[in-house]
């Protein structure tokens, strides 16, 4: 006797749905770090000649002195 294929339709739409997202986060992501990359002047992970503007250069200091009494 020849074999017999059964084929279970939720577990295949399952996996096309989790293929489906799959590929829209990774596209996604892709997108975001191109625009990062663009906002940053650096890919990730790298270097630009200039020093990013941080908090800490951003802030101007404040006073601070210890009177002793």
């Amino acid at each position: 006797m020849g074999q017999v294929i059964q084929i279970d339709e939720a577990q295949i739409r399952d996996h096309r749905a989790e293929m489906v997202r799959g590929t829209i986060e990774e596209t996604l992501n892709a997108v975001l770090e191109a625009e990062a990359d663009q906002l940053c002047g650096a890919a990730r992970y790298g270097r630009t000649r200039e020093p990013a503007a941080t908090s800490e250069l951003c802030r101007p200091r404040r006073e601070t002195s210890i009177r002793a009494t």
